[in-house]
């Protein structure tokens, strides 16, 4: 039929059009497909990634401990990300898991925070897993160096004025938040009422 599109392209177009890392891998984490941002991320062409494990494309520290590779070392029994998949295949989805990874740099040590999301699928006869790597670092790095008061919790900002944790997380990152009372302020509130409560006299109206 003239105009008909193969599935696959578009399937493709959909899976690039997600702007963190997303693989498809089996049950050694050995990546089977992924996405533009995850090729872009590993700065590698597809004859490197493809069937590599996800520590070694990654250049995960830990991979390099075992002549074995990624999953082999003592470490990768902990692995957020070998775990994460190990349970999807599994049949229990895994939302988010916050983890942080060591990878290898220029040389150098490069710790990189992420959310791990992996989601078990079947495709033919093969069990897969399609595995969504959020890159955090800036976030993790910015809560680390947010000057904050240690008497009324404002924040200052980068015009050195002090705004309310509320306004700067807005600002920043167009988050609102939500209010209540844990239980310590919501008995202090209550006494407080009561104090007032007691101080009115019998007559006053107000």
């Amino acid at each position: 039929m003239a105009g008909r599109r193969d599935p696959k392209d578009f399937f493709r177009a959909v899976l690039d059009a997600n702007p963190d890392l997303v693989f498809v891998v089996d049950e050694d984490v050995r990546i089977v497909e992924f996405n533009r941002a995850a090729e872009q991320f590993l700065s590698a062409g597809r004859e490197q990634i493809f069937r590599q494990r996800g520590g070694e494309v990654l250049r995960c520290l830990h991979s390099t401990e075992s002549p074995d590779g990624c999953g082999r070392a003592p470490y990768c029994r902990t692995c957020v990300i070998r775990n994460s998949v190990k349970e999807a295949l599994g049949g229990q989805q895994v939302v988010r898991r916050k983890s942080r990874l060591e990878l290898v740099s220029r040389g150098k040590i490069r710790p990189v925070y992420v959310l791990v999301t992996a989601s078990p699928f079947h495709y033919g006869e093969k069990q897969l897993a399609l595995l969504v790597i959020e890159d955090i670092s800036e976030l993790e790095e910015m809560s680390r160096i947010i000057p904050i008061c240690a008497k009324c919790k404002k924040i200052r900002n980068d015009q050195q004025y002090w705004a309310e944790l509320e306004a700067y997380f807005k600002e920043r990152l167009d988050l609102d938040f939500t209010h209540g009372l844990c239980p310590g302020c919501y008995q202090e509130l209550m006494g407080e009422i009561g104090e007032l409560e007691t101080r009115k006299s019998p007559g006053d109206p107000s």
